[in-house]
């Protein structure tokens, strides 16, 4: 217990924070972008029209269209990338230079932690649909996508690709901020990325009934913990963060979005993709990463569900959060922003911590939309729905259960 106490006082004194923000989603293609429409309710969710759905089950998705070209870069240079490519350079750029570091002293060693899922897939399927042969001979694929933002960005740290399915941004995040921990960085860039909506991944999830079908009302498709919910509905995008040690922003006078206070993980080792009927590791993931961040249920002031909108899915996670809640489930606020997201599948963790990073900022909780026929077995707990409310919020809570049984949960902290 002695070391544990060491290393927690360790990292408090420590502490690491979010400096900057890139992002990429439907609902906007900035943090300001996003956050207004977030408390506006505004749905990224339409029709898909990038390709033929007509033979589709689910025909709607939340999808983001043409990415910004960074200033400075070559347009047809950049236009010639994968999607996926040109979502993590948006990111990566757009928050060095939200953060201030756009110039950035030689030798300052910056570290790169990306978060993506089924990129080879993506490749490989734009490829065979063009006549090419790529999937079969995959030897002659070239660096993967974090190598190439990490070279085209001139970063001089380490970098690493995480893929935990939806657990991957989370996962990020705690990696970017152990790496400063150590001081094996100065400053680390650490996020997510996905451009998953594909005709592959839209039948291939849609055949597995995982996907809402209520294709004539788009905006109402996703609905979280309501009775009426039949599925998720797969989304596109990325969200990428500078961390810092809190000492060194503070001293060179950046702003400070939020503290990067806590994080726990687990592993349910029992579906690849059904949740686990028993929510032991769930809850020991919010556990582990509530004692990190030093905080106690009654202290919670706003929790991201992970809630996909699937009929287990949302039952499990009510059932986590009531057990790790105890005595104030009925009073912490909670909601899924993925109502109006989507489920950006790799990049949801991460899109979903600028979530929290907005109601810090704003001081609003944004609503679960379509939550209109509350499920009774999701009862117990105290949603947010119909209009975002006012609230004193210092500390943030995000859940992300990815496939695989992979369970996180993160705790960002209001910057003192």
């Amino acid at each position: 217990m002695r070391i544990l106490s060491e290393r927690n006082f360790s990292m408090k004194q420590n502490s690491v924070s979010i400096t900057g923000v890139g992002l990429t989603s439907s609902m906007g293609h900035s943090y300001d972008e996003f956050s207004s429409n977030l408390f506006s309710h505004v749905s990224g969710i339409e029709r898909v029209a990038a390709f033929d759905v007509t033979d589709h089950p689910s025909q709607i998705a939340s999808l983001i269209g043409e990415i910004p070209c960074p200033e400075g870069y070559d347009e047809s240079e950049f236009r010639s990338r994968l999607r996926i490519e040109q979502c993590g350079i948006w990111c990566a750029e757009s928050a060095l230079r939200d953060a201030g570091w756009h110039d950035r002293p030689d030798g300052l060693r910056i570290g790169l932690v990306l978060g993506l899922g089924a990129e080879w897939m993506q490749s490989w399927e734009m490829d065979y649909r063009r006549g090419g042969r790529r999937a079969f001979d995959p030897t002659e694929e070239p660096a993967g996508m974090t190598t190439k933002v990490h070279r085209l960005l001139g970063l001089r740290g380490p970098q690493l690709t995480i893929s935990a399915a939806c657990a991957s941004g989370n996962w990020a995040l705690s990696q970017g901020r152990r790496w400063l921990e150590l001081g094996w960085v100065d400053i680390c860039l650490a996020g997510a990325c996905d451009i998953g909506v594909t005709p592959l991944s839209l039948a291939g999830f849609g055949n597995l009934r995982a996907l809402s079908r209520k294709n004539t009302t788009p905006h109402a498709a996703l609905r979280p913990f309501d009775r009426e919910r039949d599925g998720m509905v797969l989304g596109e995008g990325g969200a990428v963060f500078m961390l810092e040690r809190t000492s060194e922003a503070i001293n060179r006078g950046a702003h400070r979005y939020a503290e990067v206070a806590g994080f726990g993980a687990t592993s349910d080792a029992h579906h690849m993709v059904i949740p686990c009927p028993e929510p032991q590791q769930g809850i020991a993931a919010m556990k582990q990463a509530l004692q990190d961040a030093e905080v106690t249920p009654s202290e919670i002031n706003y929790i991201n569900a992970h809630a996909t909108g699937t009929p287990v899915g949302d039952v499990c996670e009510a059932k986590i959060l009531q057990s790790v809640l105890g005595d104030s489930a009925g009073r912490v606020p909670i909601s899924s922003t993925k109502s109006l997201t989507g489920h950006l599948l790799s990049a949801a963790a991460a899109i979903e911590a600028v979530a929290c990073l907005a109601t810090i900022e704003k001081q609003l909780i944004p609503p679960t939309v379509n939550l209109e026929d509350l499920d009774p077995e999701c009862a117990m707990l105290r949603h947010v729905r119909g209009e975002s409310e006012a609230a004193t919020i210092d500390i943030t809570v995000s859940n992300s259960f990815g496939f695989g049984g992979n369970n996180t949960c993160l705790v960002l902290k209001k910057a003192a």
